[in-house]
């Protein structure tokens, strides 16, 4: 494919995302009688726009994202109908829409993804002369959990194993016709330096709509629990500032992505991996979007979940000061992970 195309489709999935996450902030605003001054589709100059009941509908230049401008949300109102005169309760839904729409994109792209590409349920066949056979584990035996962690995808077992590569005995639970069975397998390590507990599984189809419905929020599940644990690496030092990736590397690694699948598969496999990209990216944005950082969802949803707890408003110029230095901190993580990413893409 052109690598305009490419850039093309990259754009229209960070700005499809994000419009998604300010249309929930958009509905429930709405949904509670909060006055949006303007929603916009895009960022830039306006090429197009009309309004209708208070509210301007703008479309913008650059498809990238949008926004969702209320009535009294960044400083003092006297009107009814703004933001900051409206219960506690309802500020919380307005803020919380945002990244539980990202959830949502997130969770119907997954049920699509499961019909069209399977499921991988952590049933496993089992090596000859693997740890796991050893242990007691056989062929079709359905892993539940690792260490104490429930399981629901293959991938989640393969993901523990990458970051413990070790020799660390592992407590696995796992289900055989019905019954529950609890072993401890210590992994070995390969001619490569990989240790491994001797197991395999594959992508299966789905028995039903039912059975896909069950995997999508399995899925969703998966990544969500991808972004705490890469958190919790970088926080621990087991991933450094270079394994941070931003919108320029992902993008990178999407291009990468849609020119291998239109190689090997054609347009349906391009299609599927931006739909994956689609489900990894949406469920990332709700999730770093929910963390109590100021200027960010998270952080006004702390100060509102204070204020509901305390029935005490916290004063408008304080939360306006808190606000204030956490965007310049992630606008100055913004800038680092750029040049982080163009280092990368174009230096290495």
């Amino acid at each position: 494919m052109n690598i305009a195309v490419n850039i093309v489709i990259i754009i229209l999935v960070f700005g499809v995302i994000v419009f998604i996450h300010e249309f929930g902030h958009f509905l429930f605003a709405k949904l509670n009688k909060i006055g949006v001054e303007e929603f916009a589709i895009g960022m830039g100059p306006a090429i197009a726009s009309f309004e209708k009941k208070g509210t301007k509908y703008s479309i913008r230049i650059l498809p990238i994202g949008g926004y969702c401008l209320m009535v009294g949300e960044n400083e003092e109102s006297e009107e009814e109908n703004a933001f900051n005169n409206k219960s506690v309760l309802a500020r919380i839904s307005v803020v919380l829409a945002g990244p539980f729409f990202n959830f949502i994109l997130a969770f119907i792209l997954s049920i699509v993804l499961c019909h069209y590409c399977g499921i991988d349920p952590p049933n496993v066949y089992v090596s000859e002369d693997g740890a796991a056979k050893e242990a007691g584990l056989r062929d079709g035996d359905l892993i539940t959990e690792i260490d104490g962690g429930n399981i629901y995808n293959y991938r989640e077992l393969l993901v523990y194993m990458q970051i413990n590569n070790n020799s660390s005995p592992v407590e696995i639970t796992y289900e055989r016709d019905g019954n529950e069975y609890t072993t401890v397998v210590t992994p070995k390590q390969g001619e490569d330096g990989v240790y491994r507990i001797g197991v395999a599984s594959g992508y299966v189809e789905a028995e039903n709509f039912l059975e896909e419905v069950k995997y999508g929020a399995y899925e969703v599940r998966y990544w969500i629990k991808s972004v705490f644990i890469s958190l919790r690496m970088l926080v621990t030092g087991q991933a450094g500032a270079d394994d941070l990736m931003g919108p320029v590397g992902v993008g990178n690694m999407m291009n990468d992505v849609i020119e291998e699948a239109n190689e090997n598969g054609g347009m349906v496999d391009v299609i599927l991996n931006v739909i994956n990209f689609c489900v990894l990216i949406s469920a990332n944005l709700g999730v770093m979007n929910l963390l109590p950082i100021p200027a960010l969802d998270g952080g006004r949803l702390l100060f509102l979940i204070i204020e509901a707890i305390t029935r005490k408003r916290i004063p408008e110029d304080k939360e306006a000061i808190v606000n204030g230095i956490g965007f310049v901190l992630v606008m100055l993580l913004m800038v680092f992970v750029l040049f982080n990413d163009i280092s990368n893409v174009f230096f290495k």
